[in-house]
């Protein structure tokens, strides 16, 4: 058995509006399915398994500098729910995507799986 990869998904009352973000704001390749479905490449990915109450997953993106990232998707038209944030692990702010998806996106201060700093 080959576990190959991982498919994420985003549900949104926006998508096309979300496809165009992530293809023109973020910039992410992608291949159409059919039909305007895109499907996007990812960056590198990892996956942290935390305790908790209940079952739940999330979806984050990481960038290498927080403060040059917001300002590059702000310039492009991209929403964020308050300012970055110290949490000590990362400095953390949310994007809000079309359909009012919010979305972490942070600069970690921890080990990544895929060894940037």
């Amino acid at each position: 058995m080959a576990v190959i990869g991982v498919h994420a998904l985003i549900y949104t009352p926006e998508a096309e509006a979300l496809r165009a973000l992530l293809a023109d704001a973020i910039g992410w390749s992608h291949v159409d399915a059919g039909e305007g479905w895109l499907i996007f490449a990812l960056p590198p990915a990892e996956l942290g398994v935390h305790p908790g109450d209940q079952p739940r997953h999330e979806l984050s993106l990481m960038c290498d500098d927080i403060a040059t990232t917001v300002a590059e998707l702000t310039a492009k038209g991209v929403s964020f729910r308050g300012e970055p944030e110290d949490r000590g692990w990362g400095v953390v702010t949310t994007i809000v995507l079309p359909g009012g998806v919010d979305v972490m996106l942070y600069e970690p201060r921890h080990p990544t799986a895929h060894g940037r700093p």
